[in-house]
């Protein structure tokens, strides 16, 4: 068995229902757990408190000078929101570093599961990997047909997750919506959060600057389609 969380905003009614399909999709040997979301409200306290800050620009682009890495502005109405969806995230982190000291599945609330057939845990631990997307890319992030097709061609039942752009654009795993974390895993995101500051999670979470982010060729979860909480 394994602990996994779900990350979803309380009091949101779609995002509970959300919820709700994924927990009835879970495969048998995940243990799911509900992680009330950092609110805009609340994200700049959180922030203080773990002694974060944000660091990526809301217009335009920019060359990351620390990195390398090209900033671009993510679309949303409410930074905040892009702020706390980090936050929430990084918390999971810190969880999984600090507090629980295993691994972790972590879902956005519009994970849901293909099959609620066991997942290979063991497979996850004994792989090279210390982060690995377990979501469905085909619709999820761009460029998903480069992506799927990368993963696809490359040995191996998990594989580094994929090179589908220029060197110089953070590229991760699908959307974020559903990864498997091991501590040493978390420590370096925190690591980075503490070096370079704080992005979008899914850019800050890139091949360029964790050589362990895996991404299983099995697709075991896909997201439901849902509006995003995040860019609204």
């Amino acid at each position: 068995m394994i602990n996994a969380f779900v990350i979803r905003v309380n009091g949101d009614t779609l995002a509970e229902r959300a919820r709700l399909k994924l927990e009835n999709s879970l495969p048998t040997n995940i243990v799911l757990q509900t992680f009330d979301a950092i609110t805009p409200d609340d994200v700049d306290a959180m922030m203080k408190k773990h002694k974060v800050t944000w660091n990526y620009p809301w217009y335009n682009e920019e060359i990351d000078l620390a990195t390398g890495l090209i900033k671009k502005a993510y679309p949303g109405a409410d930074p905040k929101k892009r702020m706390a969806c980090f936050m929430s995230h990084y918390i999971m982190w810190h969880n999984c570093a600090k507090v629980y000291k295993s691994p972790l599945i972590i879902h956005e609330h519009d994970a849901i599961y293909y099959s609620d057939d066991s997942l290979p845990i063991v497979d996850f631990v004994n792989s090279k990997y210390d982060i690995i997307g377990l979501n469905d890319p085909r619709g999820a992030t761009r460029l998903h047909q480069v992506y799927d097709r990368v993963v696809q061609d490359s040995p191996g039942d998990i594989v580094r997750a994929p090179s589908i752009d220029q060197q110089m654009v953070p590229q991760g795993i699908a959307g974020n919506s559903s990864y498997y974390i091991e501590p040493s895993g978390a420590e370096k995101l925190m690591d980075l959060t503490r070096k370079y500051g704080a992005w979008p999670n899914d850019a800050l979470m890139c091949r360029q600057l964790i050589g362990t982010l895996g991404q299983t060729k099995k697709y075991y979860t896909y997201v439901q389609g849902l509006q995003s909480t995040t860019s609204t």
